[in-house]
């Protein structure tokens, strides 16, 4: 009897720990969330101080807490184009605010147009009146346009700034594929759809070379305008003639080098820059030497509350890869899309609706899911307005095709009308070790796709004539929605990828213009005038549980995040392998026709795993090639 009580007592001791554990984790999950809040009087007479550690995205994935903590790799922070900016206009007319302090030390990158538009807003601030200082131990490509529109541009002296321009190398591998015995069936339409090229060739098309030649040094262009007009004692072109001999003259001394060239305005360590700061808007509340009086953009955007007069006119945002399915923030799941976008419209007051696209494209099916829930908006009699950001391109424009006005940004990358699809086979691979396979067919078709014994010449024929019917339907969508006949759509497709000037004037868009100028022509298409509206934001929530867990996430550790140029080299090494990783998990999991461009992400400056915590590189190849 005595061992029953004292086995009761254990069972009760235990059940009374997992509840005491369970309020714990509660509250505590809870403490968290209600803390992550802004608070609107954290802001402090002094600088706006953006910290800008990991990507500016237009909208910011969800991060999935869980895989955070198992990876091997601290998630990297996206901060959200729009945010941003307000924050910059905000700065501009808030009397505390007394300059703008750019932190772009650990700046990982951003879209072309989505630097361009913030790089406006530096621009507008200085033109208040109000200095605005960048500081970084070495500036990319990104980092540098931010930093050319700065009042003064500082840099830690054992750092540089060394400008590369677009472009780089891509794998291949069909060479790896023949030696493994796997064979990648391809089926596609469009002499320039190159996102397959990497599973059927060992090396870049004539045709691949000459598209993304030109798009790239569109991009560069403009690029190279931007930090002129914004820098013009910056002798970028003289650098760039022969850089090996600039640097070798230096005797290697980036940092020397980048100031004798007018690229930078000072030399100096983070504490040497921080009390300059102080100087000017007085000094900071923490001990740290070099610290400064400050406000983070969180805490001016909760003292200042969005415009609310007038009627709305609706701004969804579609960003990411668009898959099948669900999915939260930062992906343009179909199903997840569709349904924001028909929610929306059952708000009557909604006067208009404006799209901004930033996503590469994906799947077909999901595509014409969000199509045809934007055409609803059209039967409703809502003016329709497509705003381009970095990317609308395949399945990114196939989703604009409804719109009464397309507006693209000089920066934007779009086009790539075209269609592909991708199976893999492993027969040969199955016979080196002694697999073969055998059965029985009630028809040609039976059992096909025959991924282990061969896809047969028959199914073949069957998917490349399902992905030439989907490019069929493409061109007659871009053709109705553009005016245009079918050949004339096709003379443009064929999947090249264009920026958005020319763009333009091939009349795949009808005005190059921000989203702020899209907004305003949606407001004009309903017939509304100044003052009589303002833009709603609807944006896509993250689920309960991911907000919970989110809330008890540390920030990302800084020292995740490379600052030299050496570090930084070695950060695109990973994200090479992550991309290499990425290609051959998409042979083996796509799902369906595709109408996605693969490689504008990199002409965008657009990052790819800009928000997911990567496995370790090695171990992914390894479970994927197994």
């Amino acid at each position: 009897m005595a061992f029953l009580k004292g086995v009761w007592r254990f069972l009760v001791a235990i059940k009374d720990g997992l509840v005491l554990l369970f309020l714990l984790v509660f509250f505590g999950l809870l403490y968290a969330v209600l803390s992550a809040g802004p608070n609107p009087g954290a802001v402090h007479k002094g600088a706006l101080l953006l910290e800008l550690d990991g990507y500016v995205s237009e909208q910011p994935a969800a991060m999935d807490p869980v895989a955070a903590l198992l990876s091997q790799r601290a998630p990297v922070r996206e901060f959200r184009q729009r945010d941003i900016s307000r924050s910059l206009e905000l700065a501009m007319t808030d009397d505390r605010i007394k300059a703008v302090v750019l932190d772009l030390d650990r700046f990982m990158g951003g879209g072309q147009a989505s630097l361009a538009a913030m790089s406006e807003r530096i621009e507008a601030v200085r033109k208040a009146g109000k200095p605005v200082y960048a500081f970084a131990t070495g500036y990319t490509d990104d980092g540098y346009q931010l930093a050319a529109h700065a009042s003064e541009i500082w840099l830690d002296p054992l750092g540089g700034v060394l400008p590369t321009g677009p472009g780089g190398s891509r794998p291949y591998y069909k060479g790896l594929f023949d030696q493994l015995g796997i064979k990648a069936h391809i089926y596609r339409v469009g002499t320039f759809k190159s996102a397959v090229e990497p599973y059927m060739r060992a090396d870049q098309s004539p045709e691949a070379e000459t598209a993304m030649q030109s798009l790239y040094g569109e991009v560069w262009n403009e690029w190279r305008r931007d930090v002129a007009k914004a820098r013009p004692k910056a002798r970028i072109d003289a650098l760039l003639a022969d850089a090996p001999a600039a640097v070798e003259a230096a005797k290697g001394d980036l940092a020397r080098l980048a100031l004798s060239n007018g690229l930078v305005d000072k030399l100096g360590d983070r504490v040497a820059f921080g009390k300059y700061v102080a100087a000017k808007v007085g000094e900071g509340r923490s001990e740290v030497i070099g610290s400064f009086a400050e406000t983070r953009p969180e805490a001016l955007l909760a003292a200042h509350r969005a415009p609310s007069d007038g009627s709305p006119i609706g701004v969804i945002t579609i960003s990411g890869e668009i898959i099948d399915g669900k999915g939260g923030p930062g992906v343009a799941a179909g199903d997840s899309v569709s349904e924001l976008i028909y929610q929306s419209l059952q708000n009557d007051d909604l006067k208009a609706l404006v799209i901004r696209v930033d996503s590469p494209g994906g799947s077909v099916t999901a595509s014409e899911k969000i199509r045809l829930a934007i055409a609803e908006a059209k039967k409703r009699k809502l003016p329709v307005v497509v705003s381009m950001a970095n990317l609308a391109a395949s399945g990114g424009y196939w989703i604009s095709t409804p719109a009464d006005m397309i507006l693209a940004e000089p920066e934007t990358i779009t086009g790539s009308i075209g269609i592909f699809g991708v199976l893999p086979s492993g027969k040969e691979a199955l016979a080196k070790w002694g697999v073969t396979t055998d059965g029985v067919r009630t028809t040609p078709l039976s059992g096909e796709p025959d991924v282990l014994g061969g896809i047969s010449p028959e199914f073949d024929r069957v998917a490349q004539a399902v992905v030439e019917k989907g490019y069929r339907d493409f061109l007659a969508r871009v053709a109705e929605s553009r005016n245009k006949t079918i050949d004339e759509v096709d003379a443009v497709g064929q999947g090249r990828v264009w920026a958005g000037a020319t763009a333009r004037q091939l009349g795949l868009v009808d005005k190059l213009g921000s989203l702020d100028e899209a907004v305003a022509e949606a407001a004009r298409l309903a017939k509304l005038g100044e003052g009589e509206w303002h833009a709603r934001y609807i944006d896509p929530q993250p689920d309960f549980a991911s907000t919970l867990l989110g809330g008890l996430m540390p920030e990302p550790a800084q020292a995740d995040l490379p600052t030299d140029l050496f570090g930084r080299a070695a950060w695109e090494q990973q994200l090479l392998f992550d991309h290499m990783a990425s290609d051959l998990r998409m042979l083996l999991s796509v799902k369906g026709a595709q109408a996605r461009c693969i490689e504008c992400a990199a002409a965008a400056g657009v990052p790819l795993t800009a928000a997911k915590p990567a496995e370790n590189w090695l171990g992914s190849l390894f479970s994927i090639l197994r």
